[in-house]
């Protein structure tokens, strides 16, 4: 039984307790009393291992969502490393490829130089072997 409602029954028990005349006291039976007090003895244990029992739970729920709190945190900042780490390696990545595409630019026009001037010297043979070869003609008629 709830000690709150053994105590209800004591102050109903002294409440409605005959009063002795002409004074401020009242006869109560005393079994009654003795009956209650021992409830009170017997339940009063049981609700203290109760309560202790409800602050145990609370102090394992408590750990038990700090734990969880500190591997939220820790998934957190490995999150952030790795996205930072990614970050930078996407950085080096294009400035790599920055460089790799402004070689790639520089050696295209040394090629096309290069082949321009071929084609420079090959068009110059030809046309010195073309104008030998007019002027051959020219005296051959």
């Amino acid at each position: 039984m709830d000690v709150l409602v053994l105590i209800d029954k004591l102050d109903d028990l002294v409440h409605n307790a005959k009063a002795v005349p002409l004074t401020d006291q009242v006869r109560i039976d005393r079994e009654e009393i003795y009956d209650i007090l021992d409830q009170m003895r017997a339940t009063i244990p049981e609700e203290i291992k109760q309560a202790r029992w409800i602050v145990k739970e609370r102090q394992e729920m408590l750990a038990e969502a700090k734990r969880e709190c500190d591997r939220i945190l820790g998934e957190a900042r490995e999150q952030a490393v790795r996205e930072a780490s990614q970050t930078e390696i996407v950085k080096l990545a294009e400035r790599q490829a920055g460089e790799i595409v402004d070689d790639a630019r520089r050696q295209a026009r040394e090629t096309r130089l290069e082949m321009e001037d071929w084609a420079d010297s090959i068009l110059s043979t030809l046309e010195v072997n073309l104008d030998k070869f007019l002027s051959a003609v020219k005296r051959g008629r």
